[in-house]
Formats: structure tokens, sequence, C-alpha cells
């Protein structure tokens, strides 16, 4: 017979055992065995929904293993007129210091060379209205003039033939002057010029929408011909875009593009730059029109549309409008931009202080009404497919620019001589253009 002591002991034990149980089931199902909550899903870019690889410059959140890079970026540069005379005075000192204070604190400075280089002469004249020739010596004022990068894709590069090319060409690489957008052929032109800034990887490419029509054949660069890259069929220049993203921190394409006195972009540059991004360009400069664009942010890009004329003959507004362009970048990070507003006389550009600054900076600052362009950046426009997969050319594109003419609600179609055509609608000072193009864009000559 079991005493009361023992059964109440064991009593004891159960009531503990029976806690003991439910307290182990209470822990196994709020902490172990019931529904568990799904982890924070993985960033993913906001504009594309893609998920890019974390550690690669193929990311727009890149920013490279160095530091904060500025780059300065002008017009324009010839040596006709007053600036010629300059030249042949003393090369030292032709472009005077004003260029090389525009282009101040910048560790990359880029202009555009408006000229054929030669040997002195102009061998091969080609048929078109300006020729524009410059001696090896320019190379000598560029330099002296600061600046460490110039652009040869533009309607004036092969102004003396396949000859002058060639010589151009050979006394840009004797004076260790670097440029882009020329070559002996199309991989020479293509190349990108690339330098490594404090620790960033920086690539430059440059292209030319601006070909005589009666010269496109026999200017653009190819396999087996000397010439400039040509983006009038932008295929090439987009893959020479997206094999650089692979292997730089920082992409630059600089553009000879637009129409001639033209202040709002042309039915080509947009379509264009927006191609240009989403292959992974981090900016889009250009010049070609002799005057000021508007700039600002495509996606999370930057792009300037026209960066009109640094030292030029030009002695009329809105040609003397000038300035040079400062970008500061860290990879892919544009972390700001200032415009440093001039004027040009007697062929140099004059730097602005002052009231007369302040109003050239708002004028520039208002031409970005009339492009596809931000003030501040948005969500990317990069795409990883759009980085790697190959270019197809798009058979049409659509642009809004500014008109007069034809009247409101008036449309128009015309045919370029390359089979597109081009119907316009206005409606209260605007236009929007839809291209439809079997191949490429129309190339066209501007005369300055």
């Amino acid at each position: 017979m079991v005493s009361r002591r023992v059964r109440r002991r064991r009593r004891q034990f159960a009531t503990v055992g029976v806690l003991l149980i439910a307290f182990l089931v209470y822990l196994a199902f709020f902490y172990g065995g019931g529904p568990k909550t799904a982890p924070p899903p993985k960033h993913r870019n906001a504009s594309s929904h893609e998920s890019f690889p974390a550690h690669s410059p193929l990311n727009p959140a890149w920013k490279g293993d160095g530091k904060a890079v500025t780059l300065a970026f002008g017009g324009d540069v010839h040596f006709e007129g007053a600036v010629g005379l300059r030249l042949t005075k003393d090369p030292a000192t032709a472009l005077g210091n004003t260029v090389s204070q525009l282009l101040a604190g910048s560790q990359l400075r880029m202009v555009n060379l408006e000229s054929a280089l030669t040997n002195g002469t102009c061998p091969q004249p080609q048929s078109k209205p300006y020729i524009f020739d410059a001696p090896p010596t320019a190379l000598t004022a560029l330099r002296n003039a600061t600046v460490t990068v110039i652009n040869q894709a533009n309607d004036h590069a092969v102004d003396c033939g396949q000859t002058g090319l060639a010589q151009g060409l050979a006394a840009a690489a004797s004076a260790g002057l670097p440029e882009v957008g020329a070559g002996a052929d199309a991989a020479q032109a293509f190349a990108p010029y690339r330098t490594t800034i404090d620790g960033q990887r920086v690539a430059i490419l440059s292209a030319t929408q601006v070909i005589a029509a009666n010269l496109t054949s026999t200017w653009t660069a190819t396999s087996s011909q000397g010439g400039v890259a040509s983006a009038l069929d932008p295929t090439q220049l987009i893959q020479a875009v997206q094999a650089a993203r692979r292997t730089s921190d920082t992409v630059v394409v600089y553009l000879d593009w637009g129409a001639e006195t033209v202040a709002c972009p042309d039915p080509q540059q947009e379509p264009l730059a927006e191609q240009l991004v989403k292959a992974g360009a981090d900016i889009v400069v250009g010049t070609g029109a002799h005057v000021l664009l508007g700039a600002g942010y495509l996606g999370s890009a930057y792009v300037e549309y026209g960066l009109g004329n640094l030292a030029f003959y030009d002695n009329t507004a809105p040609e003397t409008d000038s300035g040079v362009l400062l970008i500061t970048v860290e990879g892919r990070h544009i972390l700001g931009s200032t415009f440093r507003p001039a004027t040009i006389l007697g062929g140099l550009p004059q730097p602005l202080t002052g009231a007369p600054a302040a109003t050239a900076i708002q004028s520039w600052l208002a031409a970005r009404s009339c492009t596809n362009l931000s003030a501040t950046p948005t969500a990317t426009q990069a795409s990883e497919r759009g980085e790697t997969t190959p270019f197809v050319l798009p058979t049409t594109t659509t642009t809004t620019v500014p008109t007069t003419a034809p009247a409101n609600g008036a449309t128009t179609t015309t045919t370029a001589a390359n089979g597109a055509t081009t119907t316009t609608t206005a409606a209260r000072g605007s236009a929007t253009t839809t291209t439809h193009s079997p191949t490429v864009t129309k190339p066209t000559d501007n005369a300055g």
C-alpha cells in the first residue's frame, strides 16, 4: 500500500511534467515549427527590375575602387582666323591662358579639334563648302592649354582626304597627345581612350553623326579604310560602349552631332543618347551645332547635347556663347556638375563673372526645357540586357522638339535620301516627330 506522502509526490512530479511538455510545445510552435517569415527581397534596380552583378561595373551602383574624379569638356576648337594668326606667331601661346583657366580643377580635359590635322598643307581637299586644316603645331597649342585628350570624330577630320588623315594620326602619335574617334581603320577609330585616375578606370569613346552625304562612304572608317567613327548607324558605337563597360569604372561618349545653330536636340540626338545610356554610358557629351544646348540627367547618367564653340572664328551671338562643363564622378555615380560660362572675343573664350555669368548660366539651364533631360538624377535607364545583349538598330524613333512651323495641327511628311520617312505634327509650338528608318540616320554636313 502506497502512503499518502508518496502519492502526493507523484502528483507533483506529474504536474511538473505536464507543464514542462506544454512549455516545450509552445517553444516548438512559435520559434521553430510554425510558419516562417520570408526574408526581405534582394535589392533590385528600380527601373529595370533586374538583379545586377553586385561587384561588377555592369551594376549602375558601381563606385569603383578609387576616388572621385573631375572631368572637363569643352567644345569646338580650330585654328582659323585670329587663332590661326596666333598659332603662326607662337604655338605655345596660341590659345592664350583663358582655355586653361576654364579647364582648371579637373584631372582630364577634352575638346573637339574641329579641323584636319596635317603636315602643314592640305594634300587632298574634299568636295565640301568649308575646309579646315591645322599644322602639327596645333598640338603644341592644345597641350599648353592643358588639354589632355582631343576628339577627331567630326565633319572636318578628313577635310584633307586619306593622306591628310594619315598625317594627322602620325602627328598626334608623335606628340603623345591622345585622340579618339578617327583611325587607320574602324578598330582604331572606335577604340576608347583609357586612363586610370586616382584608382578610377575611365574610358572615353567618340563618334560623329555629321558627315556630308557625298562623303559618307569615303570618310567612314571600316575594316579596310581609314576614317572617322560614324554613328549614322550606331551599332558599332553601341557595341564599343558595351565592351568598355565591362572593364571600366566610368564610361564617357563624346559626340559630334546636332543641327547647326539649332539650340535644341535634333531627331537623331535623343534616341542615340538613350541607346548609349542603356548600353552603359555614364556621361554623354557632344558638340557640333556651334551653339550651346541643354544638359541634365537621363536616368542616372549625365547628358550634354551641345558644348558650342570654345576657340573659334565666329564673332556673333549665339555662336560666341561658350563655356566648359566639369563633371565629378565616382565610378558610375555623378556627384555633381559645373558649367563655367564664357564669351568668345578675338577667337578665344573669355570667362564670365558676376551678373553676366549668372545670366549666361540661367540661359544654359533654360536650354534643358526642350530636351528629354531632368535637373536631378532619376532611376537608372541602364539594364544588364542593354549592357550585354548585341544591339539591334531600331526602325522607329519618336522625338519632341520645338518648332515654329508648320502651323498648329498641321502634318508634314518628308522622305530622306536613304529612304527614311519623317512625319511631323505641330501643336502649340512643339512638334512630335516619328522617323521610320530602314537602316541609318540621314548624313548631314554642318557648314561651320
